[in-house]
């Protein structure tokens, strides 16, 4: 059973402000609960193409979507070949760029990818170390945890675990592999918690879910594909298009607040300059300055809710 709790389903897609014959784009299809509500909203003309990376979402979605299938276009891709996808498809062009109505992004690892142990993802789940959102990627955290030098290891837990003890981590996880390599989530998970000090681990989260995270960011370049994407994402999107992006940790909504800024430059003019010559010119807007945040009631529903951010940006 594919079984997952959509975070802000209905803010999120109330922000693309949809049109009943627009086309929009589900760059996170998951288990469709975002495509679903934008696709009740469309007419027979409207268009709505869903991308994800892992054929069980697609499998399952096809039967949630079933009443709408008129409307749906399915891409099995990672989403940073959103602009190439895109192109192919029979859709409205500027200067070669495909135009679209509204682009949605709900980052991070889905319920049913955590929930299922063979997928690797949990601490929680005795499974082999995977971690792939795509089944055919090379890339698996078994090659991450057994084959990166300690440096490499020390830098992903650092930068995208945001963990403090990434370098006792590192050194406790080569330490163990020259012994005998790591093959389990139990086993990694036990590594790390054996590096942590016994005072932190007795408060706070698991000891090892930052550091799952970290691998898990890095076996399927999480940022690297959204930094990617969501610059193609301005491109596509047609004037008063909208994009839309829920994150679920600082590094996804700085990235994401970083790259809408970088399209709304400030006028370097001198402030006694009569007209602008800067020609500084913002391609987006923001619709709201700050993030929205889930309700208490969302948050009392789906406890995976509380750290997600809403960001909205508009199309000039």
């Amino acid at each position: 059973m594919f079984h997952h709790i959509t975070v802000l389903k209905e803010e999120a897609v109330k922000a693309l402000n949809i049109h009943p014959d627009g086309i929009y784009v589900d760059c996170t299809l998951g288990g469709a609960g975002h495509s679903s509500l934008i696709a009740s909203k469309l007419s027979s003309k409207g268009l709505l193409i869903a991308f994800d990376q892992d054929d069980s979402a697609i499998h399952h979605a096809k039967d949630k979507l079933h009443p709408y299938l008129d409307r749906v276009i399915f891409i099995k891709s990672n989403f940073r070949n959103l602009k190439q996808a895109l192109s192919e498809l029979d859709i409205p062009k500027k200067e070669g760029k495909p135009q679209v109505n509204g682009i949605l992004f709900d980052l991070g690892v889905s319920s049913p990818q955590l929930d299922e142990a063979e997928r690797g993802f949990s601490y929680n789940h005795e499974a082999e170390l995977d971690m792939r959102m795509d089944q055919t990627s090379p890339l698996t955290a078994f090659e991450v945890v057994n084959e990166w030098s300690e440096q490499q290891l020390i830098q992903i837990l650092f930068e995208y675990g945001e963990e403090k003890f990434s370098k006792r981590i590192a050194k406790k996880i080569v330490q163990t592999r020259t012994e005998t390599p790591i093959h389990s989530t139990k086993e990694l998970a036990e590594v790390i918690k054996e590096a942590i000090p016994a005072a932190t681990r007795r408060v706070g989260p698991h000891p090892a879910k930052r550091s799952f995270q970290a691998i898990r960011i890095a076996v399927n370049d999480e940022l690297g594909a959204f930094e990617t994407a969501l610059h193609q994402t301005i491109e596509c999107l047609a004037p008063e298009g909208r994009a839309s992006v829920i994150t679920f940790h600082s590094l996804e909504d700085r990235m994401c607040k970083k790259i809408f800024s970088h399209y709304i430059p400030k006028c370097t003019c001198p402030p006694d300059f009569p007209i602008c010559v800067c020609e500084n010119k913002a391609t987006i807007k923001l619709v709201q300055k700050r993030p929205m945040l889930p309700s208490e009631q969302e948050l009392e529903i789906n406890r995976r809710a509380r750290s997600a951010k809403l960001r909205v940006a508009e199309k000039l």
